[in-house]
């Protein structure tokens, strides 16, 4: 990953809520699809596009469309920006260019604006105009209140507790078939090491939907950890996975180092990839040699997001095995400091880059652990993995 001008490849820092906007259809069977993705403030923004190719297999990639009002791009990342007036062009970069049929891709931009920010209301991939029908947008550019979820899949009918926005293709879990006080079935209660006062409990008060969460009290120092372990949800053995979930608690991140979500990786001696924070803020860490993404330097800091309490949060991130690479989103916007695409950036991933790793992960476990200061108590809710991102 490196830090360059517009027109190259670049990661760089959020703001708030990202909202997920489509383009119209073509009279004809649709080829593409795009989710666009805001994250505004007073005078800029960042977008997330999700490119799907609906056509036949294609071995690189142009997405057109023209800004409705005078938005200017002024960076990006995983693909080639640029703009003349209103027009732009985002072009594949070499490793993200082929796409068979039903395969998607993403890419991101930075850029300011005045007024309203509208979304665009068309795209065309390779010439081809793109997706269903816009979800209407109100001056803001926001989904007006009636608009349904542009993202919102359909249940799965292969799990006994789908949860909602569940894809066809992938493996979910929303607690409601747990009838139990203490997690049953494909979960177990595990304090590796060492056990204290950390608990996890089925909890039929608190839900994001349905009327079941695990809920986890999560004591401060390392002997209290717990955690909920599932490894019917990875599946079979696939180089990428997305994972889903849905979280809410009661206590910021703190200044010290604590783990959420935990995942053995079997080609690096069963260490584990770790998923929590640190000064505030969300972080990866590899457990075999405490490398973190972000870098823990101020900037790298800034480039992680704090994770909302007493709140329903959507956490997604990508695992690549065949490249190493990760992606994450906090409520549908990417998270440019829990990106790492391969290439080192200062204060991002060069530490993580120090060595070659392409993870094998075996299991998911959803919990707390504190190395040091910082006790919590965490809901988890609406669980999926698929092959392909499932959103939120």
């Amino acid at each position: 990953m490196r830090l360059v001008p517009v027109a190259t490849v670049v990661a760089l820092a959020g703001a708030a809520l990202g909202v997920a906007v489509l383009g119209p259809v073509q009279a004809a069977a649709p080829t593409c699809d795009v989710t666009w993705t805001a994250n505004s403030w007073n005078t800029g923004f960042t977008a997330d596009v999700k490119v799907t190719n609906l056509g036949a297999a294609i071995t690189s990639w142009t997405l057109a469309w023209d800004f409705p009002g005078n938005q200017q791009v002024t960076s990006a990342w995983n693909a080639t920006v640029r703009q003349t007036g209103a027009a732009v062009t985002a072009t594949s970069v070499g490793w993200n260019g082929t796409l068979a049929t039903g395969a998607s891709t993403s890419f991101g931009f930075q850029a300011t604006y005045s007024g309203s920010n509208s979304s665009p209301a068309t795209f065309r991939l390779n010439g081809a105009t793109c997706g269903p029908e816009p979800v209407p947008t109100d001056a803001s550019g926001l989904p007006s209140p009636s608009s349904p979820s542009p993202s919102a899949p359909s249940p799965s009918p292969s799990t006994s507790s789908s949860p909602a926005n569940c894809s066809t293709t992938a493996r979910c879990d929303g607690f409601e078939s747990q009838a139990g006080s203490v997690p049953a079935g494909a979960w177990a209660v595990t304090s590796p090491d060492c056990s204290g006062t950390g608990t996890a409990a089925i909890d039929k008060t608190i839900a994001h939907t349905g009327g079941t969460s695990l809920r986890i009290n999560g004591a401060a120092g390392y002997c209290n950890h717990v955690f909920a372990r599932n490894t019917d949800l990875l599946g079979a053995a696939t180089s990428t996975r997305y994972i889903r979930y849905w979280v809410r608690h009661t206590t910021a991140l703190p200044a010290a180092h604590v783990t959420a979500v935990a995942m053995a990786d079997a080609n690096d001696g069963g260490k584990d990839l770790r998923f929590g924070g640190q000064n505030g803020a969300l972080q990866f860490n590899r457990a075999s040699d405490d490398a973190t993404l972000p870098e823990q330097s101020p900037a790298g800091v800034a480039l992680s997001r704090p994770l909302p309490v007493n709140t329903w949060n959507c956490v997604e991130f990508k695992i690549d095995g065949a490249n190493g690479t990760i992606e994450t989103w906090l409520d549908g916007t990417l998270v440019p400091g829990l990106v790492e695409d391969g290439t080192p950036t200062h204060d991002i991933d060069s530490q993580w880059l120090n060595r070659t790793w392409r993870p094998a992960l075996t299991d998911l476990r959803l919990g707390w652990e504190s190395y040091g200061d910082g006790a919590d108590t965490l809901w988890y809710d609406d669980v999926a993995v698929s092959a392909t991102r499932n959103g939120c």
